[in-house]
């Protein structure tokens, strides 16, 4: 991990790559949701501790009560939004899960255009159009050979709900000022540990397996991913982000059809091209080559 300053690059494709197996570590894992969520913020807290105190960022004198008390505002709604995330796993797929689950970015503009007052450009409602027709089309509720039940309804209502609860960290995030990531993570993790503690199951047994799936989902895809992520962030540009960002769904559906035999029919792929597209539009600020063209059109006349 000490390697991010030198490559960056490939540390957030690995990070991302990472990211991209949590639904098959959640799947086998086979343990219920909140109890799940409520092992990775505690495996993903004890790791992100001790990196914490060896890179020396704790004790952090900059921290103040305002900025935990929005780091662990953030908390709730990442936990929150993990649950509803994992819970979807059972109920549709890891593939649709996934890709649904990565058009957070447009809850983020929306956000700020109902709560904020930001300013909406033509090109982002074009693009949040384009999101919206890929989003129907990889829920499986129009062109499908599957039956649309009410459990794959449920599912697609969980990661949509996912979704915005993740614009919600996104958007409280931003008033962190210059607070490490690691530490606002170490702050969410914690508070899923006090949150989820008096609703985990800690009945049932859990086989050794499991434990080794729990661990890695706290330690792999919590701590050592994040911390990838956020090492490699600030040194590389905008494009460069919104493209290795894309490893992480294609390796979710990757692993969906090669293990769990979940195939991606025609109008599902094409939805989830269309919210990738979408997605990189928003987030690289892409302007429609037809608008270009009737802004030129007009400028002749």
């Amino acid at each position: 991990m000490t390697n991010a300053s030198r490559f960056p690059a490939l540390n957030l494709a690995v990070a991302m790559a990472i990211a991209g197996t949590v639904g098959a570590f959640v799947t086998e894992a086979g343990v219920d949701p909140v109890t799940t969520v409520f092992w990775r913020c505690l495996f993903g807290a004890l790791f992100l501790c001790a990196w914490c105190l060896l890179r020396g960022y704790l004790p952090d004198r900059s921290l103040s009560w305002g900025r935990l008390a929005r780091a662990g505002l953030c908390g709730v709604c990442m936990v929150l939004s993990w649950t509803a995330f994992f819970a979807g796993f059972a109920k549709t797929s890891i593939a649709v899960m996934t890709i649904l689950y990565h058009i957070q970015p447009f809850f983020v503009v929306l956000i700020g255009v109902l709560f904020l007052k930001e300013r909406i450009a033509a090109d982002q409602i074009a693009w949040m159009a384009a999101a919206f027709i890929g989003v129907v089309l990889a829920s499986g509720m129009v062109v499908s050979g599957n039956p649309v039940t009410a459990t794959w309804m449920i599912g697609i209502a969980m990661a949509l709900g996912g979704a915005f609860l993740y614009a919600v960290v996104t958007i409280l995030a931003k008033g962190l000022g210059e607070q490490r990531p690691e530490i606002t993570v170490l702050c969410q993790t914690v508070v899923g540990v006090v949150m989820l503690a008096p609703f985990a199951n800690f009945s049932d047994d859990i086989a050794l397996a499991s434990w080794c799936w729990l661990v890695g989902i706290g330690v792999l895809h919590t701590g050592i991913a994040y911390v990838m992520m956020f090492s490699a962030y600030p040194r590389l540009t905008t494009p460069v982000i919104g493209v290795l960002t894309f490893i992480y769904p294609v390796v979710a559906i990757i692993i969906d059809w090669a293990i769990y035999g979940h195939p991606i029919g025609i109008a599902q792929g094409v939805g989830m091209a269309l919210i990738a597209v979408a997605t990189l539009g928003v987030r690289l600020g892409w302007r429609l080559p037809v608008r270009r063209a009737v802004s030129g059109f007009a400028r002749q006349k």
